[in-house]
């Protein structure tokens, strides 16, 4: 396998503001994200049969006993979901347009997006200490679910204690995505970066995930 590198941003580091600052975006995406991509690529290094990190996270072929792999694996794969998630406000949808199968399910499964919002908020307002908020798609009923995983960990993870699903939207937690700017408002920050949504994107993950 080619080492892991840090994926490309569709924005610059200024474009997310007011909602996520310039000053936040550079140490999360330059230095912390990448710190992940280095430490996973010397941990996969020491180990000749690494696979990918999706097949890695649902297998549970031994990488995952590693520390090394599940925390710096679990830190790219997901900031690589956020980022790729997330749009400027001047040119994500604001609608959340029926049109999209993702919110015709969100609508019919929770009653309106709004509701999703709030248990997303709820979760992330939950988890204790440092981790991500989910919104998934369930592998067997294909019915979406919202949870939260410590750390680094994702619900690909076939780990115990983990909820398994497929990712659609994922949201960092962790202080340093949102001290900077908010400190210790958590509800702030999340309440905030749903603004940030890209529903075309989201809606392409779901649409995947579902087949």
């Amino acid at each position: 396998m080619s080492a892991f590198t840090l994926p490309s941003l569709r924005y610059q580091l200024n474009e997310l503001e007011p909602v996520i600052d310039a000053l936040t975006m550079d140490k999360h995406y330059n230095k912390h994200h990448q710190a992940y991509i280095d430490n996973l690529n010397k941990a996969l290094n020491d180990n000749p049969n690494n696979s990918s990190l999706v097949n890695i996270f649902k297998n549970s072929s031994g990488e995952l006993d590693n520390p090394a792999v599940r925390n710096n694996g679990g830190g790219h794969y997901n900031h690589e979901l956020y980022w790729d998630i997330l749009s400027p406000i001047s040119i994500v949808s604001k609608t959340n347009s029926t049109d999209l199968l993702v919110v015709q399910k969100m609508i019919s499964q929770f009653e309106s997006v709004d509701s999703v919002k709030l248990q997303f908020e709820t979760a992330g307002l939950g988890r204790f200490g440092s981790g991500w908020a989910w919104v998934c798609v369930d592998n067997t009923t294909k019915d979406l679910k919202i949870c939260s995983t410590p750390n680094q960990d994702n619900p690909l993870m076939n780990l115990p204690g983990i909820e398994q699903g497929t990712p659609i939207i994922g949201i960092d937690v962790w202080e340093h995505a949102y001290y900077l700017k908010y400190q210790n408002l958590r509800k702030d920050y999340l309440q905030a970066v749903w603004s940030l949504l890209d529903w075309n994107r989201i809606n392409d993950r779901y649409v995947a995930a579902i087949k």
